[in-house]
C-alpha cells in the first residue's frame, strides 16, 4: 500500500519558501546549465578572480590573509588536512588560516591543539546533537564545551590526530563548521525563544535557517573582505542583540493607513560594530519576511565586489558604506534584486515591544497553553559532557528534545508542561546549574581569555566566577546588572554593551606586570543601547573586587528609586562617574 504524503509543516513552508526566493532572485540556480542534449549539467560559476586582480584590488596590494586566500581557497585544503591528520602535526602559517573555513583554530600559544566551532543556525540544537557534541569534547577534545556569544558551541584541545574524526562526525550529527571562521559569515543568530515567545511578531527560525543554508550551498559567499553577522530579532521579550551585527532583521508590524499593506515585515539594520563603537542604523529599508534570504545574500555579495582587502581594519560593511553612503550602497543591492526594495520611515511602523534585561534566566509561560522554557544560568558558559548529556536528557524526557542556545552564553529548555517544571528544575540543579535569575550571575559574560586565546591579556573566565562570587555575596540587587570580560580590544565578549565592561590588559606593578582591566560603564543594546564610557583604566584584577563593590554601592545609594544600574550610569558622562565612583562628591 503506498504511503499518503506527509504535508509540510508551517515552518518548513516558511523555510523553503524564504531559500528559493533568494534562488529566484538570481535566476535561478547559478551552478546547473543545460548542454546540447537538453541534459542538467554541474558547472562552476565563472571565477571572479583574474590573474592580476581580485574583486578589482591589484594582487600586489592584497592583505596577507587575501593572498592566502587567492593562492588557494580555503574550502580547498582538505586533502592536506587529512595528510596533517594522518602525521598528527599540524599545519603551515597559511594552511593554518585556511582550517578556519572548515571551523577549526590552531590557538597556541595559549593552546597547542584545535578548537573547533560550530555553526548552529538560530541556536536551535537537538539534545541528540548536544550529545554528539559531549562525545567529541569526551573523545577527542579536553573535557568540555563552551558557550559563545553567538548562540554556539566550540569545543578545545583537539589534537591535530582528530581533526578530520571531528569533521566527520559532526556532519554525521547533523551540524558543520562550515565557514564558522576567518572571512566568512559567522553563525547567523536569531531570538532564543523565537516560536514561542508569548508576544513576539513573527517566528524568524525559518527565515536563520534558510539564510544559514543558503550560505553553506553557495561557495561565492565564502571568502569575504572580513567576518560578517546576520541576526534576526522577532520583536519579543527577548533580545538577540541584533543591533550589533552587519546586518540585523527586526520584525515590525505596520497598521492600515502607511504606504504598504498592513502586516508583519522586517526593517533592516546594517553595521553594527560594537567593537568599533558602532550599532546598527535603520536603513530605511521595509521587506517582506520571505524575501530577507535574497536581501541577505545581495547585500553581502555586494560587500565581497567592493570591501577593502587591502586592510584589514577597513573591511568590514561599516566602512564600505562610510565611503559611499547608504544611497549607493543600496543602488548596487538594488540591481542584484528581481523587486524593487521598499523605503518606509521607522515612525511608521510600532514601536518595538521592550525586552526583559535576564529575562531568558528562570521559568517562563510560552504562548503554547500549558508549556513553559526554562533558562539555565551556565557559568563561565562552560559545560562538561556529563552535564551535556544531563541536559539532552532533560529535554528528552520532558520536552521534545529541542534546546535553544543564547547569545548571552545560556541554555533554555522549551516546551516544558506545567506539571514537570518542579522536576525539570531539580535536573537542573542536580547537575550544578541554576535556573533562578541572579541580578549578577545572569549576566556575566566572559570570552575565553588567556587560558585559551593568544591575544587575551587576562583570564576572563575565571576572573567572572569570582567577580560573580564576590558581588553577590555583597549584594542583594533588585536591578539586574550585565558584566562582560572581554581579553583583548577584539571584543569577543562585547564589553562596550555591558552595564559593566572589562577589557583585558596588563598592569605594572613594580619590576613585573598582572592581570588587570581597563573599565567602561553605560553599555546596553535594544531600547537601551548606548556604547559604555571608559572610566577607569588598568586595574589590576585584586583592585577591581572591591572597585566594583564601591561602585555598585554608590549607585545604591544614589540611584533614583528603583532605577538600574545602567540607567544611573548613562545619565552621567564619563568625567562624572569617575568623580562619583572615586570621591562620591558629585550630585545626581
Amino acid at each position: 500500500m503506498t504511503a499518503l504524503p506527509i504535508p509540510f509543516s508551517d515552518e518548513q513552508k516558511q523555510y523553503l519558501e524564504g531559500y528559493f526566493s533568494a534562488l529566484r532572485q538570481q535566476g535561478g540556480i547559478p551552478w546547473l546549465s543545460q548542454n546540447s542534449t537538453g541534459k542538467f549539467t554541474a558547472e562552476a560559476p565563472a571565477a571572479s578572480l583574474d590573474q592580476a586582480h581580485v574583486y578589482g584590488t591589484p594582487i600586489s596590494e592584497l592583505s596577507k590573509e587575501e593572498r592566502i586566500k587567492y593562492e588557494q581557497n580555503g574550502l580547498d585544503v582538505w586533502e592536506t588536512m587529512v595528510a596533517n591528520a594522518d602525521a598528527d602535526c599540524f599545519p603551515s602559517a597559511p594552511d593554518a588560516f585556511r582550517y578556519k573555513f572548515h571551523g577549526l583554530f590552531h590557538v597556541a600559544p595559549a593552546q597547542d591543539s584545535f578548537m573547533l566551532r560550530c555553526r548552529i543556525a538560530g541556536g536551535r540544537i537537538a539534545s541528540s546533537q548536544l550529545r554528539g557534541l559531549a562525545e567529541i569534547a569526551a573523545d577527542w577534545g579536553g573535557g568540555y564545551a563552551d558557550c559563545t556569544t553567538r548562540a554556539n558551541i566550540q569545543i578545545r584541545e583537539i589534537p591535530p590526530r582528530h581533526t578530520i574524526d571531528t569533521l566527520i562526525k559532526l556532519d554525521e550529527l547533523g551540524l558543520t563548521a562550515r565557514g564558522s571562521g576567518a572571512d566568512n559569515i559567522r553563525n547567523i543568530t536569531a531570538t532564543p525563544t523565537t516560536g514561542f515567545d508569548p508576544v513576539e511578531l513573527l517566528d524568524v527560525m525559518p527565515y536563520a535557517r534558510a539564510l544559514n543554508h543558503y550560505i553553506l550551498n553557495h561557495r561565492e559567499l565564502y571568502g569575504l573582505p572580513r567576518k560578517f553577522n546576520i541576526s534576526f530579532d522577532s520583536g519579543g521579550i527577548i533580545s538577540v542583540c541584533a543591533d550589533t551585527n552587519d546586518i540585523g532583521f527586526y520584525a515590525c508590524r505596520v497598521d492600515e493607513g502607511q504606504e504598504v499593506e498592513p502586516g508583519v515585515y522586517f526593517r533592516v539594520h546594517l553595521c553594527g560594530i560594537t567593537g568599533h563603537k558602532q550599532f546598527a542604523s535603520d536603513s530605511g529599508l521595509l521587506i517582506k519576511p520571505q524575501q530577507s534570504i535574497a536581501v541577505a545574500a545581495a547585500m553581502v555579495r555586494v560587500f565581497i565586489e567592493h570591501g577593502d582587502r587591502t586592510n584589514r581594519k577597513k573591511a568590514r560593511l561599516k566602512y564600505l558604506i562610510d565611503d559611499w553612503g547608504i544611497e549607493k550602497y543600496l543602488s548596487r543591492v538594488q540591481e542584484k534584486l528581481s523587486f524593487e526594495l521598499i523605503r518606509l520611515p521607522a515612525e511608521a511602523c510600532e514601536s518595538r515591544s521592550p525586552t526583559r534585561q535576564h529575562g531568558h534566566i528562570g521559568v517562563h509561560p510560552q504562548k503554547q497553553e500549558g508549556l513553559n522554557y526554562i533558562g539555565m544560568v551556565i557559568p563561565a558558559a562552560r559545560l562538561l559532557p556529563e552535564q551535556l548529556h544531563g541536559i539532552a536528557q532533560l529535554a528528552e524526557r520532558y520536552g521534545t528534545g529541542e534546546l535553544r542556545l543564547t547569545v548571552w552564553q545560556n541554555i533554555l529548555l522549551p516546551h516544558i508542561a506545567d506539571r514537570d517544571v518542579a522536576a525539570v528544575k531539580a535536573g537542573i540543579q542536580q547537575l550544578g546549574f541554576d535556573c533562578a535569575a541572579n541580578a549578577v550571575r545572569s549576566g556575566l559574560i566572559a570570552c575565553t581569555g588567556n587560558a585559551g586565546c593568544k591575544y587575551a591579556a587576562s583570564n576572563t573566565k575565571a576572573h567572572s566566577q569570582e567577580l560573580g562570587d564576590y558581588l553577590s555575596e555583597k549584594f542583594a540587587l533588585d536591578q539586574p546588572i550585565n558584566i562582560h570580560l572581554t581579553g583583548c580590544p577584539h571584543s569577543c565578549a562585547q564589553h562596550y554593551i555591558g552595564d559593566i565592561g572589562l577589557l583585558g590588559t596588563k598592569v605594572k606593578r613594580g619590576d613585573t606586570s598582572v592581570e588587570g582591566y581597563h573599565v567602561v560603564f553605560g553599555g546596553g543594546v535594544d531600547e537601551r543601547q548606548a556604547i559604555a564610557h571608559e572610566v577607569f583604566k588598568s586595574v589590576a584584577f585584586d583592585d577591581l573586587k572591591p572597585l566594583l563593590e564601591h561602585v555598585i554601592s554608590v549607585y545604591l545609594e544614589r540611584r533614583r528609586d528603583t532605577e538600574s544600574f545602567g540607567s544611573f550610569t548613562r545619565r552621567h558622562s564619563a568625567k562624572e562617574l569617575k568623580s562619583l565612583f572615586t570621591n562620591n562628591a558629585i550630585a545626581v
